[in-house]
């Protein structure tokens, strides 16, 4: 039988899926993932930059890929690609890389690339945002949209651009260079996450960026997601020359294309950080101004269609501070536990406590619509200050911020009639389970495993 390849390159590790046809559907035959290990310290940027060292990422890859089964690869027919959306990575396109014989065939090495400057990236501060032409796009723009940091350097160190003559998000980075693509082909999903792109027009806002001198020669070229972007040109890790490669997609909609089987399916994920997504009804289209103040983004989709996001910052992170401050208190009174053991116990202590009147308001890390709004508890009572009470009030503020974001009734006005949860939080922790199941009245289905890498594939 064939095989797709699904890849993610993600920002903490990198994901290869083979998946191939059964009678049932489509199936997982196998799939490998590696840790990056690629932050690397911003010379230009300093403390708020956040860079990824490309040459690491890529050696990732090719470990994923070399510890695939060769029988297999030797099967695949197309590859798809997803990965960190908003990111910018600049190269020369006719040095992009050089490829490289290695025990499982040929690969690629990165030559002439810079690093990747990602979603994470904070050199933008408000007040260089505000001097930024108004973009004619849906999605407002913030520090970590590719378009931002091409005027950052734009402005505080020119010279570094001129060494370039293309960019792309990571995942057409490679693209590019398994196809060998002269000009990047880039997919509306990734353009809407730089910033200055119009979704309905499906065109970069050209006129407004050449008035502010930015160099629009290295906007790279935009199609639909689920087209193909061209073929290998070399085999790769075993995989045949001539090979189909997909336009490269956003790790966003591909973890919700692995799950999302029917349009009337919420898809609540709580990991590190919290999303609950919709499909937004056929045929909508996003307003042409954005609104800085809403907490529902919408995120080109698969076919035209739009998701609409609520992409809360306040998820298992929280917990984890929650879980660090117990273990340094603990610690600061002469006593040693580890966090591990502090995080089972806490949960025990709050399935033990149905009830809480306690309200804890979970945002302190802020949330990108309010960012100045931090956490807060209030409705402090003597008799409900005991671990589980804190816990289960701590679980209970993270999903009804989430919820207080994209609420019940639009999630009911949509035509939602069933939840389905994943993440590694909502996996772990029974009581932010109870508390999903509290707070929406919809049958919610767990287990439901998100994995871009495996949604790439599913898409091609």
């Amino acid at each position: 039988p064939t095989c797709v390849l699904g890849i993610d390159l993600g920002t903490t590790s990198v994901k290869a899926a083979l998946v191939s046809g059964t009678e049932r559907g489509l199936a997982l035959a196998q799939s490998c993932s590696r840790e990056t290990q690629a932050h690397t310290d911003s010379l230009e940027a300093g403390p708020q930059g956040m860079e990824q060292n490309v040459q690491r990422i890529v050696r990732a890859l090719n470990e994923c890929l070399a510890a695939l089964p060769q029988q297999q690869l030797q099967r695949v027919t197309r590859i798809g690609i997803s990965g960190q959306m908003h990111g910018v990575v600049f190269w020369k396109s006719d040095k992009g890389c050089r490829w490289t014989e290695c025990d499982t065939g040929p690969a690629f090495e990165p030559q002439d690339v810079s690093h990747l400057v990602t979603w994470q990236d904070g050199r933008c501060s408000p007040t260089f945002l505000s001097s930024l032409p108004l973009p004619q796009s849906h999605v407002s723009l913030a520090t970590g949209f590719g378009c931002a940091t091409v005027f950052w350097y734009l402005k505080k160190s020119p010279d570094f651009l001129k060494a370039y003559d293309a960019a792309g998000t990571i995942q057409d980075y490679v693209v590019a260079m398994l196809c060998d693509l002269k000009k990047p082909l880039m997919s509306v999903q990734n353009a809407a996450s730089w910033g200055y792109f119009n979704s309905r027009r499906k065109s970069w806002n050209t006129d407004i960026l050449k008035k502010s001198g930015f160099p629009v020669h290295l906007l790279p070229e935009v199609g639909d997601p689920g087209s193909i972007a061209g073929r290998t040109t070399h085999a790769w890790h075993g995989i045949p020359k001539g090979v189909e490669v997909g336009i490269a997609l956003g790790d966003f909609q591909c973890s919700v294309y692995s799950c999302l089987t029917e349009r009337t399916d919420a898809v609540l994920n709580i990991s590190t950080s919290a999303q609950l997504t919709i499909s937004m009804p056929l045929g909508f289209q996003p307003p042409e101004t954005p609104d800085p103040s809403s907490a529902v983004t919408y995120f080109p989709y698969f076919n035209g269609d739009y998701l609409a996001v609520a992409a809360s910052l306040s998820g298992g992170n929280v917990l984890a501070t929650f879980v660090g401050m117990v273990a340094q208190w603990t610690e600061e009174l002469g006593l040693q536990v580890q966090e591990s053991a502090i995080y089972t116990r806490i949960i025990q202590a709050a399935l033990a406590q149905n009830h809480s009147k306690l309200s804890v308001h979970p945002t302190i890390f802020g949330e990108r619509h309010i960012p100045e709004q931090l956490g807060s508890v209030t409705n402090i009572a003597a008799s409900e200050l005991s671990l589980g009470h804190v816990t289960r009030a701590l679980c209970r503020g993270i999903v009804q911020n989430l919820c207080s974001m994209l609420p019940v009734q639009r999630l009911t006005d949509t035509g939602v009639r069933r939840i389905l949860g994943s993440g590694s939080a909502l996996a772990r922790n029974e009581v932010l389970r109870q508390e999903v199941e509290r707070i929406f009245p919809f049958p919610v289905v767990y287990g439901k495993d998100v994995d871009a890498a495996v949604g790439a594939a599913m898409v091609m």
